[in-house]
């Protein structure tokens, strides 16, 4: 053989392991593409769904809330006052998100209000008033100031929400009808609302984590999911957030539902990219890790067979130079492996003869 020149073996093996691996190399770098695309679209569908739904839910109970106050501005009497703080009473007694539900007249002087409390007490400046002068308003959550004195003793300081409408007479403003309503409500309500893996955090106005991990409650958050808040009908992120982990987020920018004042909420939706894509990835690995054993098992099979069928041939070289070095040397092994060695093998010995012939 010339010197550089590759042997046969080494050429059938190189040969068909590149023909052998490089389709299969890249059919599985495709297949685990598409999978890995496949399995982060519906992780992305399923927290777009929980993000919709979770807010949509949140949205109709507190509209029921709603409704029933902007009802209440309808059917309130001011005249009768005994008969309203009966009503008001009643509604407290019935449906316990209502902390506190009042009227106040134009001045800001409480008339009537459930339980008595903060009646004869001015509310001029609080804002739920003030917004409720001008027409239906809701006030985002906020700690409670003058009603915290009556409310019984708790180790968490109270936190409410506020619903309020003008009540109208004669097409004049006459007075606001206001409610309190209990903020652990909501926190119970996006409890009931998780997932295993899943976070939910609503976000006010101010990008402010109102619900949420505890380590981010009550801190403006400034990622990318934020900033988008408020500005887009739905959006979708992938970012590393202030842990230093790396989630997908779902942006919802509203809650809100029917005819519900806004309370400028929004509500993100995350979970941990590492998490949520971690039996994909182990079924990627499982898959290369298959493919690699296989290969190896392939080549080691194909190994074997150049040398299988390379070995007639080399036989068949070895006995061509002893005949070229030596006409009469030993008669070449026959060779049955595979036709073409068999058929050579003849050859060799008819030659053979003929040169002892001459």
């Amino acid at each position: 053989m010339a010197s550089g020149q590759l042997s046969l073996r080494s050429m059938v093996f190189g040969g068909g392991a590149v023909l052998m691996l490089m389709p299969a190399i890249i059919a599985g770098t495709f297949y685990t593409g598409a999978l890995q695309r496949r399995a982060e679209t519906l992780l992305v569908e399923r927290l777009k769904a929980r993000g919709e739904l979770s807010a949509d839910q949140l949205g109709r109970r507190l509209n029921q809330l709603w409704q029933e106050v902007s009802a209440l501005s309808k059917i309130i009497d001011v005249d009768d006052l005994a008969k309203s703080r009966d009503s008001l009473n009643l509604i407290s007694q019935l449906d316990t998100r209502y902390s506190w539900i009042g009227v106040a007249d134009v001045e800001g002087t409480v008339l009537t209000a459930s339980r008595g409390m903060l009646e004869g007490q001015s509310v001029a400046e609080r804002p739920w008033f003030r917004r409720g002068l001008r027409g239906p308003t809701a006030v985002d959550v906020h700690q409670a100031q003058m009603l915290a004195k009556l409310m019984p003793a708790s180790a968490e300081p109270y936190h409410f929400i506020d619903m309020a409408a003008p009540i109208q007479k004669s097409n004049a403003v006459i007075g606001v009808v206001g409610a309190h309503l209990d903020w652990r409500w909501v926190v119970d309500s996006l409890n009931n609302l998780q997932a295993p893996g899943i976070d939910l955090l609503l976000l006010s106005r101010d990008r402010t984590v109102l619900y949420g991990p505890a380590n981010l409650i009550d801190k403006p958050l400034d990622i990318g999911a934020a900033q988008a808040a408020n500005r887009v009908t739905l959006a979708v992120l992938d970012e590393r957030w202030p842990d230093g982990k790396d989630y997908v987020t779902v942006v919802v920018p509203t809650v809100s539902s029917g005819d519900l004042p806004g309370f400028g909420w929004s509500l993100l939706v995350r979970q941990n990219l590492d998490e949520a894509l971690a039996t994909t990835r182990e079924l990627v690995r499982t898959f290369w890790l298959m493919l690699g054993a296989g290969a190896t098992v392939a080549l080691a099979l194909l190994f074997l067979g150049s040398h299988w069928i390379t070995t007639p041939l080399r036989r068949l070289a070895s006995s061509s130079e002893a005949i070229v070095a030596d006409g009469e040397q030993t008669i070449p092994y026959v060779e049955t492996r595979y036709a073409e060695a068999a058929r050579l093998s003849h050859a060799l010995v008819r030659l053979q003869s003929r040169i002892l012939r001459r």
